[in-house]
């Protein structure tokens, strides 16, 4: 809450105007029953004065109806600034996240998070600074307006504020746990979704439409069964309000009749009181529907806060002007590491040194540990133990900006985003000039194809870059990692989709613009990491054989027995 109102805050002045326009508002809606009563009851005086009377309602309801009109407008303004605010700075929240807590919250979450939550959280504030004065004000209001024409019938207006507050109270407390549940479990809804539709050509080839389907209906079975259960309980507010006033209306007709039969009440001020219990029953059932909303919204803000409350990794940190130039460009020693929830350890006692302007190839089976490895190296995952060594100093202690500008990395999926392939390789340095662009892209073996793409440089992606191949677009990716000229270039399998003519063609070229560079090969190719100045083996996350390839051929069987399935026995000469 405190939150909310620090964004509150910065509309100060729509957050105080709107409420008070609207009680304004209130305190003319609360004279119109009394007009109408002295009319009913002085309607002998004559034409000019029922006009005249008629004229001050008419005054009564413009006045109010532009109150209303102006405390929406500052209510709405307001509103909307804090959804923005806050959409904002979650948003900024999420991108400093590690990449442990985004695993442990999922995508999913965080997205629905950043749009339903706050949409939710955005309503409620409006209802509230709309309702939250104006239904008890024009409730007490009418009470106190009671009292004034005749203390008896008066006492009806207590008991039926005091009941009907005792039901609203009683149903906020048992929707509101239930509006959390259910918005876990549209979270849940959402990651299938999220699922299906990502990975729909895998779902299709495999023939599981109809799996998927049914699991999907399951989750959407579970949420409907929740929503239909606090809609019921909310759906009881509204009748049993409008119950309990009727009730209460018939009996101010019952006392109303007694007494105007005795001469102390008059019909007008029984048609007052009357009028007066209609606002408090319409009062109450915007106050009803404010409560549901505000259950909603509290349940809404309490998820957005548990995304606040994750607390990111410390970024400040140690500067590039720190670093140690007689340092390895990048030192692990003794390195373990184990994903959240996973018992088994994903790397375990690994242990290397590469200078600068050399080569390491990592080399091993599918689940071996290399995308762990590297994913270690710029601090994405911190180590379990032993210690990551860039510059001479531990990745958790750089700067994490001063750390990523050093590293280029390339990773095993070919990540595009929507634009121009110009504003996807200025990714690597904003301050890039075509020359380097093109540089980047001749090295890369991609100038060939953007050349040929209308617009060249200019030439716009889809999103993920879905109007390209799976080859063109690692090239690209690897053009936006050799822009930023790092010092440490990371290559996760990025050749995966290339021919041996063109792989061979891109290692050539990388070699002859990385001669300052510390370059990292993770493949599965011995052709790809063989003129490595050194190829670290993994298996199942541990080092099984570093050195040259030469060296692995004498000394390492499993490695020999790759380079024979992979080359034949032709390369063992």
């Amino acid at each position: 809450m405190k939150r909310l109102l620090r964004y509150l805050r910065q509309s100060l002045i729509q957050t105080i105007l709107a409420p008070l326009f609207k009680m304004l508002e209130a305190v003319f809606e609360l004279f119109v029953p009394l007009v109408v009563a002295d009319m009913i009851d002085n309607s002998h005086l004559g034409t000019q004065y029922l006009l005249t009377r008629g004229g001050l309602l008419l005054a009564l309801g413009v006045i109010g109806l532009a109150s209303a009109v102006t405390a929406q407008y500052f209510a709405a303004r307001a509103a909307a600034r804090t959804g923005t605010l806050m959409r904002s700075d979650l948003f900024r929240h999420c991108t400093a996240l590690s990449y442990t807590q985004m695993d442990q919250t999922g995508i999913s979450t965080l997205i629905q998070r950043m749009t339903g939550d706050i949409n939710q959280v955005q309503t409620g504030v409006n209802m509230f600074l709309r309702l939250f004065l104006r239904s008890p004000f024009v409730v007490a209001g009418a009470m106190v307006m009671a009292f004034t024409v005749n203390a008896k019938a008066a006492l009806i207006f207590v008991a039926v504020i005091a009941v009907l507050f005792a039901v609203v109270g009683l149903l906020t407390k048992l929707t509101m746990p239930l509006y959390k549940h259910n918005q876990s479990r549209l979270d849940a809804v959402l990651r299938a979704g999220r699922e299906h539709l990502t990975g729909v050509r895998v779902v299709r080839a495999f023939a599981r439409e109809e799996e998927e389907r049914h699991s999907f209906a399951q989750k959407g079975e579970v949420l409907f069964a929740g929503q239909r259960k606090a809609g019921h309980l909310s759906a009881l507010l509204g009748p049993l309000t409008y119950v309990i006033i009727n009730l209460a209306t018939v009996a101010v007709l019952q006392v109303g009749a007694v007494q105007i039969d005795t001469g102390i009440l008059t019909m007008g001020e029984v048609i007052a009181l009357v009028n007066y219990m209609s606002q408090i029953l319409i009062e109450l059932v915007k106050f009803s529907n404010l409560i549901i909303t505000l259950s909603r919204g509290m349940a809404s803000l309490s998820r957005v806060n548990d995304i606040f409350a994750l607390e990111p990794p410390q970024t400040a940190g140690q500067s590039a002007s720190t670093a140690s130039c007689d340092a390895p460009a990048v030192e692990l020693r003794n390195v373990s590491f184990s994903y959240h929830g996973e018992g088994k350890e994903a790397l375990r006692d690994v242990s290397f040194s590469l200078g600068r302007g050399q080569t390491l190839g990592v080399i091993g089976a599918t689940g071996s540990g290399k995308t762990t490895l590297i994913q270690l190296i710029p601090a994405f995952y911190p180590a379990s133990s032993g210690q990551v060594l860039i510059d001479g100093i531990r990745a958790e202690e750089w700067d994490s900006t001063a750390l990523h500008q050093k590293i280029g990395i390339v990773p095993q999926k070919a990540q595009l985003f929507s634009g121009s392939i110009r504003s996807n390789l200025l990714w690597g340095d904003e301050t890039a000039d075509d020359a380097a662009l093109w540089q980047a892209l001749e090295t890369a073996q991609a100038a060939d194809f953007v050349h040929r793409k209308d617009g060249g440089l200019d030439h716009e992606l889809e999103a993920d870059g879905a109007n390209l191949s799976g080859g063109q677009k690692q090239r690209l990716c690897i053009a936006r990692a050799l822009v930023r000229n790092p010092e440490i270039l990371i290559l996760d399998d990025a050749a995966c989709a290339l021919d041996y003519a063109t792989d061979a063609k891109l290692r050539k070229a990388l070699k002859g613009c990385t001669q300052q560079t510390a370059v990292i090969l993770v493949s599965q190719r011995i052709a790809t990491v063989r003129g490595a100045d050194q190829i670290l083996l993994l298996e199942d996350g541990e080092v099984a054989g570093l050195g040259t390839h030469e060296q692995l051929l004498q000394n390492n069987e499993a490695y020999r027995e790759l380079c024979v399935l992979q080359l034949g026995e032709e390369a063992l000469g």
